[in-house]
């Protein structure tokens, strides 16, 4: 469909809900914004917009006013649709209206549309040239954010992102521009405007008067599937499908997911010994559609005296973290769009901006100081079940320069240590649990079903087969870890000292509390004598999709790395070093885990979903490592005890420990784990101070006393070997 047909469309869709003739009637009747300065800059803008859309007078090349007049008509749609929201029209639209006025919005970054979008940076480029293409596709990208604070009636933000279009408009309209004009106008609308997106994701993080999703969550009618139109977000089939399967369970087993999400939050509380009644509020993080577990998850934790906060995923350049997402997100319209504008920071991330983003996030924090003490953690709905994503790396892109990547580091050292100082870290708790989306298959209902059994495994059966496991650990001096058939992990980890095997352990015996499901023994590893390589054939990690993973550590500390992702084998190692490590040249090893959950694995198997579970999961299904911190990040003076009284001691490495001197030595802020799954795996052993090994896993399978139950899940399929 061409962009002038799918304008008319669009249009036509909202002229159904008011008068012709009321189209471009004064907006001071229409909008809510108490400020009138800003109402008039708006319909300022929108005026000038307008015209520009119409094309009048336009003196610039055709590339060039192509762009500018498809982007001033999307801006004067998104003018149109906030007067329909503004006045509740789209509340008495039908199903299939919402439906259609969705499509239009998103179609031009849908993957069979992407390749003719100016947000896709090749086309930018291939169609404005190498000087303006990319930094117009940024542009335009950032202007589609729009979206959200239509629905959210948020015009002071629409107001700033018109005035930004027009700016730059007005440079190609007046005179001759550079590369260096544009950068500096947008720089300096970023920089300015600094307080409004950095201080205002802070605001969004603790405080719960903010609340446009509480309010859809908590008062729409979930069976009226319109509702999930109403966040402005991009709706697939799996937010249709998975709310239409949640309303045909009966509310004992809705209230039962939510509970063993919420009890999990409760544990972690319950573990640190810590008052779960000196907190008030919980961010809620989950994917529309799911709105009636999160809807009884809200209310528990009103029991447990906790308030919601639900904010959306980051939406401007200077909030958002790579391609990741965080906060309540709905199914991607196209990953390939995302991870296009990855680093799109690149245009102004420096020194200068680093330190404005950082005195925005404190003094944010400052004036909010008594929400974020009251502030609990994070609980985290995960879901799962997409296609894993192979990323095409574009050279119209947008990287970060070296210099930029090293800033980027420093950046993510001050952020925490700021959110740390006014959230404190050893009085807060966080859980996360993960269920599959109508995408996974048309086995769906079956395999959510599974899912729920293996998040709800028994407890008790586990803690005492792990605790068999940890106490022959706890003797060992380092771990043999060996790969079988094709793979060929060769690893040694070196563990913790004890000074009393009586009153300490070297590893967690990990119950579903805060991560569900149950099953791992984990630990921090010392560095100094872990060495090897780590090889997984095929990895689902942050989103992306790694193929021949291969990692070698020295000491604990990444060394080499190499996956077959890409034909250029340059290729392959820049995308591990943007990805896993951040722009880093090197992480620590910052956990090593046995996974114990066999029946997941099975379940895995059985329904060929393997590749496409989240880490959360997979992690449980074999042993792991992590990238990065340990699990006790910022936490590591905090006093943890395992069920049988023991008290965990193996929380830091030799980085780590450098937190006192200089955190920006001891602090990586990322952890990404790595799973090995059984049938790659040869054997597990663990080493004594008289070198006798102790077979904890041969072939795939767990031979240690005491383990062998966790074999019959094998058994009950007869794929026993």
């Amino acid at each position: 469909m061409a962009i002038d047909e799918e304008i008319i469309l669009f249009r036509w869709h909202l002229l159904q809900y008011q008068e012709a003739d009321e189209r471009f009637m004064d907006y001071r009747e229409l909008l809510k914004e108490s400020n009138e300065e800003v109402k008039e800059r708006f319909e300022l803008a929108s005026e000038r917009i307008r015209d520009i859309a119409d094309g009048e007078d336009s003196k610039m090349s055709e590339p060039l006013s192509l762009y500018f007049k498809t982007t001033a008509s999307f801006l004067s749609l998104c003018a149109e649709l906030y007067i329909a929201v503004s006045r509740g029209k789209l509340k008495k639209a039908s199903l299939k209206k919402l439906q259609e006025e969705n499509y239009i919005f998103y179609q031009d970054i849908l993957p069979e549309n992407y390749d003719h979008s100016y947000a896709n940076p090749a086309y930018a480029v291939e169609q404005l040239g190498e000087e303006y293409g990319r930094i117009l596709s940024f542009l335009y990208t950032e202007l589609r954010s729009e979206r959200i604070f239509i629905f959210e009636q948020n015009l002071y933000k629409m107001t700033i992102l018109n005035e930004l279009f027009l700016e730059i408009y007005f440079l190609f309209e007046n005179e001759e521009v550079s590369y260096y004009q544009l950068r500096e106008t947008i720089y300096w609308f970023l920089y300015d405007y600094a307080d409004e997106w950095v201080g205002w994701r802070v605001r969004e993080l603790v405080d719960p008067s903010l609340d446009f999703a509480t309010d859809i969550v908590m008062n729409a009618d979930l069976t009226d599937l319109r509702y999930l139109y109403a966040y402005g977000e991009y709706i697939s089939d799996n937010e249709l499908q998975i709310a239409q399967y949640l309303n045909q369970l009966p509310q004992e087993e809705i209230d039962q997911i939510a509970f063993t999400f919420t009890d999990g939050f409760r544990e972690g509380f319950a573990l640190k010994n810590v008052d779960i009644r000196k907190k008030k509020t919980v961010n809620i993080r989950y994917n529309i559609g799911f709105e009636r577990v999160i809807r009884a998850a809200i209310l528990q934790f009103e029991e447990l005296g906790l308030k919601p906060i639900l904010y959306k995923a980051a939406q401007n350049t200077l909030n958002k973290r790579q391609n990741l997402k965080i906060g309540y997100i709905s199914s991607n319209p196209n990953e390939q769009y995302d991870y296009d504008h990855r680093f799109d920071d690149a245009i102004y991330f420096d020194k200068r901006m680093l330190d404005r983003k950082i005195s925005c996030m404190r003094k944010a924090f400052e004036e909010f100081e008594t929400e974020a003490e009251g502030f609990a953690g994070p609980a985290c709905f995960e879901v799962f079940g997409d296609i894993p994503f192979e990323p095409e790396q574009k050279e119209a892109a947008y990287r970060l320069s070296e210099r930029q990547q090293n800033l980027l580091v420093e950046y993510s050292a001050l952020s925490n240590e700021v959110t740390n100082e006014f959230i404190n870290q050893e009085e807060r708790s966080f859980t996360i649990i993960a269920y599959p989306k109508p995408s996974i298959g048309p086995e769906f209902s079956e395999i959510f079903e599974e899912v729920r059994k293996v998040n709800n495994l028994d407890k008790e059966k586990y803690k005492k087969i792990q605790q068999n496991m940890i106490d022959v650990l706890d003797r060992s001096e380092y771990v043999k870890l060996m790969g079988r058939g094709n793979n060929m992990t060769n690893l040694t980890i070196a563990l913790a000292d004890i000074e009393n095997p009586e009153t300490q352990t070297k590893f967690e015996n990990c119950l579903a509390d805060v991560n569900i499901p149950v099953g791992e023994v984990f630990t921090s590893p010392k560095l100094t004598g872990t060495t090897g390589l780590l090889h997984v054939s095929e990895v689902f990690l942050n989103g992306l999709c790694y193929k021949d993973l291969r990692i070698r550590f020295e000491d604990g500390m990444v060394t080499e790395y190499s996956c077959g992702n890409f034909q250029d084998e340059e290729k392959g190692k820049n995308f591990i070093r943007e990805n896993l490590l951040y722009s880093r040249d090197t992480l620590p090893m910052g956990e090593f885990a046995i996974g114990t959950n066999t029946t997941a694995y099975v379940m895995a198997s059985k329904y060929g979903i393997m590749q496409k579970l989240p880490i959360l999961i997979a992690e449980k299904m074999g042993p792991h490592i992590a990238l990065g911190d340990t699990c006790y990040s910022y936490s590591e003076d905090v006093r943890v005890y395992n069920p049988d009284g023991r008290e965990m001691i193996a929380k830091d490495n030799e980085r780590s420990a450098l937190r006192k001197e200089d955190p920006k030595k001891a602090y990586f802020n990322c952890h990404t784990d790595i799973t090995i799954p059984y049938e790659a795996l040869d054997r597990i052993v663990a080493v004594n101070k008289d070198r006798v090994e102790i077979p904890i896993i041969l072939d795939g399978r767990f031979v240690l006393d005491g383990t062998l139950q966790l074999n019959e899940p094998f058994q009950n399929t007869g794929k026993e070997e």
